[in-house]
């Protein structure tokens, strides 16, 4: 009796525990969170804009394709801009209209085709990567350039796949930057990065804002949107939603 009442007592801790975590494919926007796309073509145009970067091709009304979900019921986009045909990233990538300094994101992607290509970038400077196939530091999971590919955590081709972001924005004092960026990554429900220092913007100037000053590294403290990077690639995006927070202390690890 006691061996039954322990274990129906760990198995109530483990659903409390999961409802509370709020990660992993599925997961749906909490209290307080706002929705920045539901599947649906008017919250795309309402909540999103073309980057407009040195590199920019491409001219609204946005052209990523509302599709069927290819998995579930629903809608999702597909980030397989014409305008950035052959890999041209910075061509057509699409940012949020509002910016933002420290947040939790969430953020669901299908990649329909081996290797697979596009990223998610925080506060349009710091790339999460998204990648089929790569395995290096520039490749899947990774918080590019600064850390180790998770990507063992990777559902594949064919497959949705969910990044759980809680980032914490620079620093600064009389302009200079006091502390770096730091971000915490859930990859489909596994904790990848926790508290990660981010030291500068990678991939030039056509990467996102900031990205040209000093070589990467003059990040100005100025906020920033949530960009989906196109790539020439048959990616998909569904269930995006962001919560604005105050980190005050810095760490992210949640």
């Amino acid at each position: 009796m006691k061996i039954q009442f322990t274990a129906l007592v760990f198995l109530l801790m483990l659903i409390i525990t999961s409802a509370n975590a709020q990660i992993g494919v599925g997961t749906k926007a909490p209290k307080g969170a706002e929705v920045f796309f539901d599947g649906s073509r008017k919250i795309l145009d309402e909540k999103w804009t073309y980057w407009n970067g040195p590199r920019l091709k491409a001219a609204l009304p946005i052209k990523w394709q509302i599709v069927k979900d290819p998995v579930d019921k629903g809608f999702a986009v597909n980030s397989n801009d014409p305008a950035a045909a052959g890999g041209l990233y910075g061509a057509a990538d699409i940012v949020t209209k509002k910016e933002f300094r420290d947040f939790r994101a969430h953020v669901e992607f299908l990649i329909m085709k081996p290797g697979g290509n596009s990223g998610v970038y925080l506060q349009n400077r710091y790339e999460i990567q998204i990648l089929d196939g790569d395995s290096t530091t520039h490749g899947m999971g990774t918080v590019i350039n600064e850390s180790e590919s998770p990507y063992y955590a990777y559902n594949g081709v064919g497959k949705w796949n969910a990044y759980d972001i809680l980032f914490r924005a620079a620093r600064f004092k009389d302009g200079v930057m006091v502390e770096k960026p730091m971000v915490t990554v859930y990859f489909n429900g596994k904790k990848v990065h926790a508290n990660v220092l981010i030291s500068q913007v990678w991939g030039g100037p056509n990467s996102g804002q900031d990205g040209g000053n000093n070589g990467g590294k003059g990040i100005t403290d100025r906020p920033g949107g949530l960009k989906l990077q196109a790539e020439g690639h048959d990616v998909l995006y569904r269930n995006i939603w962001i919560q604005e927070v105050n980190l005050e202390v810095a760490d992210t690890d949640f």
